[in-house]
């Protein structure tokens, strides 16, 4: 049986991101929630979630000993299929510009800042059910279609190359909902609070060969 490490850095919505990683896998992955260097570095594929400031959870990643590097190595590396959920999609970028500028992993050129919404009634944070916009790419994000999802974010990453964006989403204007590279995945929105969409996304990840 394959497995996948769900990394615990102490951000929150792990349980969460945990149990709908077990329903969506059916028995057919096991799920490791761990922080441990060597099972990050032995599993088949990889879900990194997030919730809360990116400096803040970029700081508890490094905290971790050894973490932030066998997630290059297995990432990068060795080319195990990965998925970013929330501020774990925004710490795939170069740098995070909330409470000053941190830097990311660096995985996939750019930035993440505010959303600046033209219309004034949509408020910030973004909170609630939005449809994807325009999902094409990869077969993990173009089969979703123009699902809604839910969110619940005040900022965004917007990478440096346009095609590195999988699907958007409007709220007084659009904004990257997923990114695709390569073996690298990433989604703004909870999955694991998607009801069956998400499930189907997850589902879709957990078979995911880039």
């Amino acid at each position: 049986m394959s497995r996948l490490a769900l990394i615990d850095y102490g951000s929150g919505n792990l349980r969460s991101a945990e149990k709908a990683l077990v329903r969506a896998a059916g028995g057919r992955v096991e799920v490791q929630v761990t922080h441990v260097p060597e099972d990050v570095l032995a599993a088949d594929r990889i879900v990194l979630p997030g919730v809360g400031a990116f400096a803040a959870c970029k700081s508890a990643l490094d905290a971790r000993p050894g973490l932030s590097e066998a997630l290059d190595e297995a990432v990068r590396g060795r080319g195990r299929p990965f998925l970013g959920i929330c501020v774990g999609m925004q710490l795939m970028a170069s740098r995070g510009l909330e409470f000053g500028e941190t830097p990311g992993l660096g995985w996939i050129p750019g930035e993440v800042r505010r959303l600046r919404p033209a219309d004034a009634t949509a408020k910030v944070p973004h909170m609630g059910w939005n449809d994807l916009v325009n999902p094409h790419g990869p077969e993990l994000i173009a089969a979703i279609g123009a699902a809604p999802m839910y969110f619940t974010h005040s900022f965004a990453f917007w990478p440096d190359d346009a095609a590195d964006v999988a699907a958007e989403a409007d709220h007084g204007g659009r904004f990257p909902a997923a990114v695709v590279r390569e073996n690298m995945a990433g989604v703004q929105f909870h999955p694991e609070k998607s009801q069956s969409a998400g499930l189907a996304l997850l589902s879709r990840f957990l078979e995911w060969h880039p």
